[in-house]
């Protein structure tokens, strides 16, 4: 069964902007407002929900949010969603969204990382319609660097569009722009050097499969249930098997070596040919890397382990298209992902 790709956006299409998890606080809406007119600077119009509170660690009761991200997922006039960025527990609305609505619906560009992997991904899973990771609202000012991407490319790109991503080999060792400061900052800061790293073994990767994955940390908690089951996805959507990615958000080694532990017990890498690892500033233990805690838990599935993929929490960010057909190729000299949306 064909993956299902919503319609490319063109100039005169609606954006929703909801927060699904957290809110905006008052003191960065302008930052809000700043990336709204990137939006719009493509020519889009965007609407604004009324889930949007940042007083708390969520911007509206679970019922109010679900309710909202159904209507706008739903609504034939919205072509794409993006909230403005994570939060801490979104995990409170797979009970409440309507799976077979969304299912039957027009599908329409789902975009976010973090905490939205908690929707995105069993949305991907469960419907068999792409969604997009590695940007939130809150970041689509930045330029992306030479032979990267933004999520405004990818859902503009017509039907089969195949795109290649190069990393910069460059990226932000540590802290964050301060949005209150700075809410019109366009520029990453890329201070260190950094390539791609295979935790594995030596020798060259070179493999192919359909893209599906997310935060550990928050995949993890919905891991062999039914809104998580990637074998079954496999089996319907991806019978030569799934290019897999995973990004640390800020748990130390331990609790990601126990989180993919438990996400391999479940059975979520079953049909993986190879596992993409984002680079993280996440803490190391005293024994025990971010890298080692990685191997150790994922060793076992005996295919090609890639880390530091400028696919998680760390700048710059490499869109993922869940669902897209991808080919990774990794050497001691160059690196690469290409994309297709077939």
């Amino acid at each position: 069964m064909p993956i299902r790709y919503p319609r490319p956006l063109r100039p005169g299409d609606r954006v929703g902007v909801t927060s699904p998890s957290s809110g905006v606080p008052d003191a960065l809406r302008e930052r809000l407002a700043v990336a709204v007119r990137t939006v719009e600077a493509r020519g889009y119009e965007v609407v604004t929900g009324r889930c949007m509170d940042g007083s708390g660690h969520v911007s509206a009761p679970a019922a109010d949010r679900a309710a909202e991200l159904m209507d706008l997922l739903t609504d034939p006039g919205i072509r794409a969603v993006v909230p403005p960025w994570g939060g801490e527990t979104a995990i409170d609305l797979l009970a409440l969204l309507d799976w077979e609505r969304l299912r039957a619906a027009e599908p329409t560009w789902l975009v976010g990382y973090s905490d939205l992997s908690t929707v995105m991904t069993p949305l991907t899973l469960l419907t068999g319609v792409a969604t997009v990771h590695g940007n939130n609202l809150m970041d689509t000012p930045y330029g992306p660097p030479d032979g990267m991407v933004s999520w405004l490319d990818v859902v503009a790109a017509p039907p089969g569009h195949r795109f290649t991503q190069i990393p910069p080999e460059r990226h932000r060792a540590d802290g964050y722009d301060d949005y209150a400061l700075r809410p019109d900052v366009r520029t990453f800061t890329l201070d260190t050097p950094g390539r791609w790293t295979r935790l594995d073994g030596g020798g060259d990767v070179d493999v192919e499969g359909r893209l599906v994955g997310g935060c550990v940390e928050m995949l993890a908690n919905v891991a062999g249930t039914r809104y998580l089951d990637t074998a079954a996805f496999a089996r319907t959507h991806a019978p030569e098997g799934l290019l897999m990615y995973v990004e640390a958000g800020g748990d130390d080694a331990f609790a990601i070596c126990r989180n993919l532990h438990g996400m391999r017990l479940a059975g979520f890498f079953d049909a993986a040919n190879a596992v993409l690892v984002g680079r993280t500033s996440a803490p190391d233990t005293a024994s025990l890397t971010q890298h080692a805690a990685v191997l150790e838990a994922l060793g076992p599935l005996g295919v090609p382990i890639v880390a530091d993929v400028e696919c998680g929490h760390v700048q710059p960010y490499l869109p993922l298209v869940n669902g897209a057909r991808a080919r990774v190729v990794h050497t001691s000299a160059y690196s690469e992902l290409t994309q297709t949306l077939d």
